[in-house]
């Protein structure tokens, strides 16, 4: 009997420090919300994290009402996020509590090799850890983003050619042997999705759709609070949904995929013409000054993509839907015609269908995923061996 009582409070416990691990910080009210238990064990619970240093409690006021913000000790150790891109990598260090203490960005070439972007990732990382005056024995784990899918099962790269020259390298397994500390690699957009859906515009909902729409286009799906991969973790891959038969054969080996579409190079050749080079940072940033040529691009861009998550939408029923990306910087010059797409494609509720918000996080979304990664999969109590039903492949 003392056995399973014993065993009851460590559930309870873990059940109350992975909460504060996925959103950083909660009243004990809202703990008790988010664990089901009572407010007497959540206060109990609290009182012996807090005698640990594992958690800290500090005034806050929610609702107008003065309340009790708990949330993980710093001492408890630190986090990486690490974001590789089709054309720049972002690093950042952060606590327990999802703050960051440093970070970097760096600009990678096209096309840029696994070999030298992880050795990059790897002196980034020890750089930064010696930045906020720490070492990497304080790191507790390392969330890894990738623009392709990623099966969970083998933490590799499960769509040939989506980035070249990465499909047989196990990216966990690689960075774990430089810095000898345990490494979680997801997709980029499931990151975007798992921050917003604990940090962001989806923090309340347990059904949400998050698209991520910059040079490339993918989409993370959060079912029931959790996130959603599939078997082979090409859940949500919506940049290889084919639109036009007889258009340009993708990376994939496909033809005519959204991304062959709306992705950076698509967009931007319509405008060489009139405009010379530019880059997408630069049609946004025209967007937003109202050039038409740039705007129009964007809205037919949002259009085509919102078709695309119609049919996605009417399957997975989600409540909302959340939008990032660089193209998603352009606001309603994206967001209307997406938005219209979606009213006219899906099957409408009596509620009216899901509705459609920028990232509540921004550009940021992707690397605050990935930090949460690394906290979800980790055990703040020993060293994890393995990850636990959040985490990614390894």
């Amino acid at each position: 009997m003392a056995g399973s009582q014993s065993s009851l409070r460590e559930a309870n416990r873990a059940r109350v420090v992975d909460a504060v691990k996925r959103h950083g910080g909660l009243t004990q009210v809202e703990l008790a919300g988010a664990t089901g238990l009572s407010a007497a064990t959540v206060s109990a619970i609290v009182k012996e994290l807090v005698a640990a240093e594992i958690a800290e409690v500090r005034s806050t006021v929610r609702s107008g009402r003065r309340a009790q913000l708990v949330t993980l000790s710093h001492r408890v150790g630190l986090v990486a996020g690490v974001v590789v891109g089709y054309r720049h990598l972002w690093v950042a260090i952060a606590d327990v509590s999802h703050e960051v203490l440093a970070e970097q960005v760096l600009p990678l070439p096209a096309d840029h090799r696994s070999d030298t972007s992880l050795d990059r990732v790897a002196l980034l990382v020890v750089d930064l850890v010696e930045r906020v005056g720490s070492d990497l024995g304080e790191l507790l784990g390392i969330g890894v983003g990738l623009p392709a899918p990623v099966n969970p099962a083998t933490g590799m790269i499960g769509l040939r050619g989506v980035l070249r020259g990465w499909d047989s390298v196990q990216i966990s397994q690689v960075l774990e042997k430089r810095l000898a500390r345990p490494v979680f690699v997801d997709n980029d957009a499931n990151l975007g999705a798992l921050a917003e859906s604990t940090l962001g515009a989806g923090r309340e909902l347990r059904d949400i759709l998050y698209v991520n729409a910059s040079q490339g286009v993918g989409a993370g799906l959060v079912v029931n609070g959790r996130v959603h991969r599939g078997a082979d973790g090409t859940a949500g891959e919506i940049g290889h949904v084919q639109v036009d038969p007889a258009g340009r054969i993708c990376a994939c080996g496909s033809r005519g995929c959204l991304e062959t579409v709306v992705g950076g190079a698509a967009l931007l050749e319509p405008l060489y013409a009139s405009y010379g080079h530019l880059t997408l940072r630069d049609v946004v940033r025209l967007a937003k000054d109202d050039d038409p040529g740039c705007r129009e691009i964007v809205a037919d861009a949002g259009a085509t993509v919102g078709g695309v998550v119609a049919a996605l939408a009417t399957g997975l029923g989600p409540q909302r839907v959340v939008v990032g990306g660089e193209l998603a910087e352009t606001g309603e010059a994206f967001l209307a015609p997406l938005r219209e797409a979606l009213r006219r494609r899906t099957v409408l509720s009596r509620s009216g269908g899901p509705d459609v918000v920028p990232a509540a996080l921004g550009l940021r979304a992707e690397l605050l995923g990935a930090i949460a990664l690394a906290l979800a999969s980790t055990d703040l109590f020993e060293r994890p061996d393995s990850t636990d039903d959040e985490g990614a492949g390894r």
